[in-house]
């Protein structure tokens, strides 16, 4: 008798943990993370470097950024933390300033009308249309920056700049070369009076963007 008692229990006991854990599974829920955007906004001026090449030479010269913007989605995983962000800033070419040399004059040839400057005096801009991961912290950024009002497509690189224990980048390093021919500006015709043969075409870019 005491033996069948004690099966008894023993099934009851069973039953009631499978009840209970049947209920407890029914009545629970996962819900997904919700992924929310976090815009990091740089708000102060910078300076973005320039410089134009003439083969045996160049002339370095800087400009003041306006309404830069970088855009970072937030990433729930472990991947590059700038892949999709969104990048955009406006340059005054009548803020440019030549780096080295006969820097009044050479600063006056560059601000020469019709070679950054029109007569609507339009800011230089860009602005990204999608990015690409190269590598660890490496990104292609493509984008459409305009000159004189003239919309071109370009195609900049990109470093973020992070601690090794961060996941986040604190700095980003935008690089990159345009044609200036792609918005019909001869350069040397332009600037020094005479056109050459091969004429002068490519304008580099570099600037550093702190992250906040």
């Amino acid at each position: 008798m005491k033996t069948i008692k004690n099966r008894i229990l023993l099934v009851g006991a069973l039953l009631a943990i499978v009840l209970v854990s049947g209920f407890a599974k029914s009545t629970s829920t996962v819900t997904p993370k919700e992924i929310k955007k976090e815009v990091a906004e740089v708000v102060e001026n910078k300076t973005i470097n320039m410089f134009v090449t003439h083969g045996h030479c160049s002339t370095p010269f800087g400009g003041i950024v306006d309404d830069l913007k970088v855009d970072i989605p937030v990433r729930m995983d472990a991947g590059n933390s700038l892949e999709n962000m969104r990048i955009s800033f406006e340059v005054d070419p009548n803020s440019f300033r030549v780096c080295r040399g006969d820097e009044a004059d050479l600063t006056a040839r560059i601000k020469t009308k019709g070679v950054f400057i029109n007569d609507q005096n339009d800011s230089i801009t860009f602005r990204t249309t999608n990015v690409f991961v190269m590598g660890v912290d490496w990104y292609q950024i493509n984008g459409i920056m305009s000159i004189k009002g003239v919309e071109k497509e370009v195609k900049f690189f990109a470093t973020g700049i992070r601690n090794s224990y961060k996941s986040m980048s604190s700095e980003l390093v935008l690089q990159g070369q345009v044609n200036l021919l792609d918005w019909g500006i001869d350069y040397d015709k332009l600037v020094n009076g005479q056109s050459l043969n091969i004429p002068t075409k490519w304008l580099y870019l570099n600037m550093k963007i702190e992250l906040s």
